[in-house]
Order: structure tokens, then sequence, then C-alpha cells
């Protein structure tokens, strides 16, 4: 899901259960896991449509802040 998707849905009052998991290609990097419901799950996707990955676990944090995500579990 691209971020304007996340704020568009966001604003909406739709709720996700955000995950920060390890990218299972580079476990040194950080992707994000957004669950809705039983079965429907997405990851963050930037614009060419490929999953973002992130090195910096605060930069991440950042980001999601300004997506307006509040609450996020980190699973390592």
């Amino acid at each position: 899901m691209k971020r304007a998707d996340i704020r568009a849905r966001h604003a909406a009052g739709v709720q996700f259960d955000t995950h920060l998991i390890p990218n299972p290609g580079n476990t040194r990097e950080w992707i994000v896991l957004l669950k809705k419901g039983v079965g429907t799950s997405y990851f963050l996707i930037d614009e060419q449509d490929e999953v973002e990955s992130f090195a910096d676990l605060n930069a991440l944090i950042d980001e999601l802040r300004q997506l307006g995500i509040k609450n996020a579990e980190i699973h390592c």
C-alpha cells in the first residue's frame, strides 16, 4: 500500500495493526506490514510498487508518524 493510500484510509478512520519486521532479503533492514482484519494485510510500497525497506529503525518510526500511525509492534 502506498503512502497516499495509507493517509487516505487513516483519514477515513481505518485503523491498521502495524508491524515492523526484518526484511527477509536483508535482515539488517526493516519493512512495514499493515494488517486489517482476518487475512487482509499490506506492505508499505513505493511509487514503483516495490516493498520499501528501511536501514534505520528511527527513520522508519518517523515515517510512520508522518503517515499518522501511532502504534507499531516491532518483531526482532
